[in-house]
């Protein structure tokens, strides 16, 4: 399990990456908000965090690093508007959480075979197991 500082960590990156485009929608910040209380932070603490975002920290846990970098591409296709901008950002975020670049390109190719370009848990996992392996 991860501990809080982990957790806030996690979250500011998302918003970081929300704020990809210099303002987040009502969508996003609902998206954000149910992660965070999914990790059991509060509002006024996940709500600080736009103002002041935590310092990255690496999570050592594979699987949970696979579950993060999830949660951004769902993010990412929850504001519609994908662009290059996004994809090199989420693609950077997946090389610094120690993915490897052919699963993450695999993911984010693949992404846009399945309806709403949400790509299922299961599918993901076994991209990734490849890398472990």
């Amino acid at each position: 399990m991860i501990n809080r500082v982990e957790k806030l960590s996690l979250l500011s990156e998302m918003i970081a990456f929300a704020q990809i485009d210099e303002s987040i929608k009502s969508i996003e910040y609902n998206f954000l908000l149910g992660v965070a209380k999914q990790l059991e932070i509060s509002q006024e603490d996940f709500d600080y965090l736009f103002q002041h975002p935590v310092t990255y920290v690496h999570l050592k846990s594979f699987s949970e690093r696979i579950v993060q970098f999830h949660r951004l591409v769902l993010l990412m296709n929850i504001g519609e508007n994908m662009n290059g901008k996004q994809l090199a950002k989420i693609h950077n975020f997946g090389l610094r959480m120690g993915l490897s670049h052919e699963s993450i390109s695999r993911v984010l190719d693949l992404m846009e075979s399945f309806p709403n370009k949400i790509v299922p848990p299961d599918f993901l996992i076994d991209i990734f197991k490849v890398q472990y392996n």
